[in-house]
């Protein structure tokens, strides 16, 4: 199979979604960090007060290179924020921080989909790389009931990692509110700032929205494409 045109008609609706999303979370980033947030708090200084004010007072914060490269490692129990999260005094930076703080107090409360998402992790990037390899053998040798179970063996794996993508949406997108709410019960921004951080965090939650659509349609594709929908005889 060098090109099946069902697999692009499957494709298109996650490249459209995915094209728009990062657009919208460039364009949003890009003005709101050139607004200064109200309360003169950088990045790191809104991160350390809602840890604190959570009681977190042993999880880290660290700098670290790369463009929106901010995530919390639950393993090392540190919160780690881009240069222009870190040092920046912008809405954009407060909102994209207090999301990561989001995430260490979903680590500190054992927040369910958090802790099924990192059960995941293992097994979505074994299946991230292997599945493929698998999928493509099995057509390969599609001749022999082996092939086929080679393939149906990938599919199997690829949805590990569809699964993972799927518990990723209620993980960020509870991380965004708890950010959203913390915010305001702590007075650390104004009803302008506010608008700028739902603009920020919401634009981003759509790029995981896209990873989402663009695996499952991908599945949909390989099960339909595989056959394995269809009923044996």
């Amino acid at each position: 199979m060098i090109f099946d045109p069902l697999y692009l008609i499957f494709l298109i609706p996650g490249i459209l979604l995915a094209s728009w999303a990062s657009m919208k979370v460039n364009r949003a980033f890009k003005h709101y960090s050139r607004v200064p947030a109200s309360s003169r708090l950088t990045g790191a200084q809104t991160a350390r007060i809602i840890l604190d004010r959570n009681g977190l007072h042993d999880v880290g914060i660290q700098r670290v290179s790369g463009h929106l490269s901010d995530h919390y490692d639950p393993t090392s129990r540190v919160l780690r924020l881009s240069p222009q999260v870190h040092d920046s005094y912008s809405v954009a930076a407060q909102g994209i921080a207090a999301h990561e703080a989001g995430h260490a107090i979903q680590h500190k409360e054992a927040y369910a989909p958090l802790q099924l998402r990192s059960v995941l992790v293992p097994v979505a990037g074994i299946g991230s790389r292997l599945s493929w390899i698998l999928i493509m053998a099995g057509i390969f040798l599609s001749a022999t009931g082996g092939g086929m179970m080679l393939a149906k063996m990938g599919v199997l794996l690829f949805a590990a990692t569809v699964l993972f993508t799927l518990v990723t949406l209620p993980v960020e997108f509870n991380a965004s509110a708890r950010a959203k709410a913390i915010l305001t019960q702590h007075g650390m921004v104004s009803s302008s700032d506010t608008e700028g951080v739902n603009a920020v965090l919401n634009a981003a939650a759509m790029t995981y929205v896209a990873a989402a659509v663009t695996a499952v349609m991908q599945l949909l594709y390989w099960v339909i494409r595989l056959g394995l929908f269809a009923s044996s005889d």
